[in-house]
């Protein structure tokens, strides 16, 4: 009779989790008496599992598990090589760039500024094709090899453009830059 009475005046009993995973409600939302509006919104939204488990849909996890590795991103030297020699690419490219703010900081002679400045462009250009033409580079690979190509590239070439082109005195004369300054400064 108790089941019965519960039935009758309208109280459901509480139904067991997997029951609540049939009905498409979130355990949550079973409970005594009728569902909430969000419950039954949510129950009518609810995706069919895949044999898996998973929902049978194409949107990926909500959760990133994993994060794939550059294209190149591997060791350049064999593994039981020291560290330096297996990111070689890496050391070479931070130390020509090093060298270059040496060169800058210590202010040595005339043109320190300039040189200093050339070899921090040469550094990245040299990165760029040392991405390109070495298959694993280490920790110089960020991203795709695309990617890194063309950003250390064009960074590359546009710092050792305004090394060339760096007042007084410029080493590389272009007509049009001189107009542009003269318009903006007047």
């Amino acid at each position: 009779m108790g089941a019965e009475s519960n039935e009758v005046s309208g109280a459901d009993t509480p139904a067991p989790p997997a029951a609540a995973r049939e009905a498409g409600r979130p355990p949550a939302a079973v409970g005594r008496g009728a569902p909430s509006a969000e419950a039954a919104d949510a129950a009518g939204r609810a995706e069919p599992e895949a044999p898996g488990g998973h929902p049978a849909s194409r949107r990926p996890p909500a959760v990133t598990r994993d994060t794939a590795r550059p294209e190149g991103g591997g060791r350049a030297a064999p593994g039981d090589a020291p560290a330096p020699v297996r990111q070689w690419p890496l050391l070479t490219v931070l130390g020509m760039t090093g060298a270059g703010l040496v060169v800058v900081g210590t202010d040595a002679f005339a043109d320190a500024f300039r040189i200093g400045t050339l070899l921090i462009g040469v550094a990245l250009l040299t990165g760029a094709v040392l991405r390109r033409v070495l298959g694993p580079v280490g920790m110089l690979a960020v991203r795709s090899r695309f990617t890194d190509m063309i950003t250390y590239g064009v960074l590359g070439a546009a710092i050792v453009l305004l090394a060339l082109v760096a007042q007084p005195d410029p080493w590389l004369d272009i007509p049009i830059l001189e107009d542009a300054v003269q318009f903006t400064v007047r």
